[in-house]
């Protein structure tokens, strides 16, 4: 599936076209430099369908917590709508590790979603791995005015909201 993408702008969002950018590093041509370039070739080989990569760019040492099969199974069920890099610390040719915030948009069964994620990657005998990562959870606003426990149910039954839909 990834041969379709190869004219196609890369879908890390830098720009490139995907034979120029992600391609070389989930066809295992070249090792992704810094840890930013794993994460959006990570993000690429979601796209396009390339579970076996993701996989083998997980830490060996924390790569039981998931599988091929699980990768495969949200890769399938995702529509991916784009990535975007928040944030990066340290990461480079010369460190040892590095984090990167990115905040990836994907649909499921038509529900659009956004998986905010800091991603802890180590940089192990010449080569970058996801480590781990932590998500973000967005705060929740309330939209509409709190209703007290002992006003009327906005339901409209004439009962106070604690002994009807409360």
């Amino acid at each position: 599936m990834k041969e379709d993408y190869l004219e196609k702008k890369c879908p890390c969002g830098t720009g490139d076209n995907f034979k120029d950018c992600c391609f070389p590093y989930i066809n295992g041509d070249k090792k992704a430099p810094t840890a930013e370039t794993l994460m959006r070739s990570r993000y690429s080989a979601f796209v396009v369908f390339e579970p076996e990569y993701i996989f083998n760019t997980h830490n060996p040492k924390t790569r039981t917590e998931t599988s091929v099969e699980d990768i495969s199974k949200w890769s399938k069920e995702s529509e991916w709508l784009g990535l975007e890099i928040k944030n990066t610390e340290k990461g480079e040719s010369h460190d040892s590790t590095g984090v990167v915030e990115f905040v990836a948009s994907y649909s499921v069964e038509g529900k659009a979603t956004k998986h905010h994620e800091v991603s802890t990657f180590n940089f192990i005998d010449g080569s970058w791995f996801f480590t781990d990562g932590k998500i973000i959870q967005e705060a929740i606003r309330r939209t509409t005015p709190k209703i007290g426990r002992n006003e009327p149910c906005p339901c409209g039954s004439g009962k106070k909201f604690k002994k009807c839909c409360g």
